[in-house]
Order: C-alpha cells, then structure tokens, then sequence
C-alpha cells in the first residue's frame, strides 16, 4: 500500500472524527440551552413584570435593554427629557439585584470623577478611591454634555472592562452595563461623541413618548411623590444570574447561511450599489466590523429570548436597526435632505437576499 494513500486515509478519518465531534459538542451545547431556556424566559419576564410597577409602558425599550444586555454590550438611549429614562435602569438594577450608579455628565466634569483616584490621608497613607463607574448599571446621563476626554474616561472602561487609577489595574463588575443618554433637542453647551466613540455601544435606541393613556397612568404613579424605594421593586434574580444567561447566549448556534447574512447586511451599508440601495448615494461611510460582531451577538440573545437555540434572519432583522442606526454616517446631501438612517436599514434589509 502507497505511503501517501495511508496517510491520505488517515487524514480523512481523522477529519471525519474532528466533525462527530463539533456536531456532537453543538448538539450537547444545543440539548443544554434548550432544557435552561424556559428558565432564563420566567426570569426576563419577572424582571419586566419588576419594572413595570414604576415605568408605564416603553415595552419595546425595555425588551431592547434586557436583549442588549444579554449580549454583553452597551446602549446609547436617546430622548427628550422626562420620559423616564434614568427610572428605568434603576428598575432594572433593583429587578436584577445588581449595583446602580449614575453619573451626571457636566461640562466641568473631570476623568477622575468617573473612574477614581489615589489619595493620601494620614491613618491609610496613599490609597485608591474607586468612582462611580464601578457599578453593575450605570447610567451615563447627558454623556454629551462633557468633553470628548471624559467621554473616552468612560468608554475606555466599556471597551477594556478595567480601569487604571494610578499604578494598579482594577477589572469591572460583572456583569458591567452602561446607559448613556442623550437629549436630542439642546445643542449648546454639548460635545457630540465621535463616531469611533458611538461604534463602541451594542445599540442606539430611539425612546418617544408615552401614549395618551400610559401618560395617565404616569401621572397616577407620579414618581415625584413617591420616593422609589416605595414602589416595592425586590431582585428577581441576581448578577450571577445574568452573567450565566449571558455565557448561555453565546451558545446559541448561528448557521454558515445566517453568518453570511449578518456580514452582507453591514456589507451593502459600504457598497450599496452591489446591492441595488438607492438610498446609498447618502451614504459617507459604512458601518465598522464591530457592526458585524454586533450583529452576531444581539441575534443571538434575541434567538434566546425567543425561545429558540438557533439564529434565523428574522432575530438578525429584529436586530438589525438598533445595531446599525448609528453607525451608518451620511454625506453632506443625506444630511441636508434629513434622511433617517432607518429609512437606509430598511431598504437594505428588503434588497439583500435572506438565506
């Protein structure tokens, strides 16, 4: 028998083995996820049954929040002021058992206000004092409003999950999840993030109004007569937990096909006319890879909060704004006509082939 047919032999059986073997640790990774699902959905939904002792209405936020949060990555929210954005990542703090921190963002605030400091006193000598980020939750409210170096203070610690205060490193809480707003109708005195720094959150999420009849009910649980503590939020689960269903979401299979799709997606927002966008011509530039790995991870905690343990497009699509919105820049003429980068996802989800 030739040499080279053994080995070629050998080859393929080894091959064959390697692939009873991913199919088999798929298979056990998929039996696994399914028998935790039912738990982990009971959890979501006593965690939203929490909040909405206190935040009337805004289901589709909240599911977004606990989705983004599932993948294990950050949200910028934007709206007018008033609409209950800081109550609501303080109720989902309470829901969850995790430490709240909030962190008013000001033209005056400095790095060291957000991260912490080394100090000296007579009895401990030199010594750290941690900020306020070193929370499970924390809400950057007005993050626009300082300047683009205490903004990097932040992000930096959302994109390393560490913080460095003089010579020592110290890691973030897990789970670690930020909240930042911004109010879309003032201007003066704000300091846009740029666009590498927007890149670094998970979702943009577009928070409106109540309806006339959830306004009624605001008002009847008026929070600014009752103190937060009074409306009787208990935890539902814990940290522990949440990092768990966040391990458990990435087990969540996503197909070759699926894998595919995800990256045409971000693909037509940097060549449109490969597949016939017309509203690409406003396009300056696309959307990063980042918009990519996004794009996997969010898919795969809305598979698992829908009870399934495989990506189909449809939990891409139900993604799919969120995490494209804000990374999509238009040129000079898009921003002139006042095009909505969500009128740009939604052609290109009608244009690119669904596998």
């Amino acid at each position: 028998m030739p040499l080279s047919w053994r080995f070629g032999t050998l080859g393929n059986v080894l091959e064959h083995i390697y692939i009873l073997l991913a199919n088999y640790i798929i298979m056990d990774s998929e039996a696994i996820l399914k028998a935790k699902i039912p738990e982990y959905q009971k959890i979501v939904n006593d965690v939203k049954n929490e909040i909405s002792k206190i935040v009337v209405g805004q289901g589709a936020i909240v599911d977004n929040l606990i989705n983004g949060l599932l993948a294990n990555g950050h949200i910028l929210l934007e709206g007018v002021p008033g609409i209950a954005k800081t109550v609501l990542i303080r109720s989902l703090a309470a829901a969850t058992g995790g430490i709240f921190s909030r962190i008013q963002f000001t033209v005056d605030l400095l790095p060291t206000d957000i991260t912490g400091l080394t100090t000296y006193t007579e009895q401990k000598g030199f010594h750290v004092i941690k900020g306020p980020i070193f929370a499970n939750f924390v809400l950057a409210d007005e993050i626009n409003r300082a300047p683009p170096k205490v903004q990097s203070a932040m992000l930096e610690a959302m994109a390393e999950k560490q913080v460095t205060i003089g010579k020592e490193t110290f890691p973030m809480a897990n789970p670690f999840f930020v909240l930042a707003t911004e109010n879309p109708i003032e201007t003066s005195g704000t300091y846009p993030l740029p666009e590498a720094q927007v890149d670094r959150f998970i979702f943009q999420i577009n928070m409106g109004y109540p309806t006339f009849e959830e306004e009624v009910e605001v008002i009847k649980r008026n929070i600014q007569v009752k103190a937060f503590e009074e409306y009787g939020l208990k935890a539902v689960t814990s940290p522990q937990k949440v990092v768990e269903m966040q391990e458990a979401a990435k087990m969540v299979y996503v197909s070759p096909e699926v894998e595919r799709y995800i990256v045409q997606l971000v693909e037509a927002t940097r060549d449109p006319k490969k597949f016939g966008v017309d509203l690409g011509k406003y396009i300056e530039w696309g959307a990063s890879p980042r918009a990519s790995i996004f794009l996997f991870a969010a898919s795969k905690a809305n598979a698992m909060l829908k009870g399934d343990t495989f990506v189909t497009p449809s939990h891409v699509k139900n993604v799919a704004y969120n995490v494209l919105r804000h990374r999509i820049i238009l040129n000079y003429e898009g921003l002139g006509e006042n095009l909505s980068t969500d009128r740009i996802v939604s052609e290109i989800l009608s244009k690119v082939p669904v596998p």
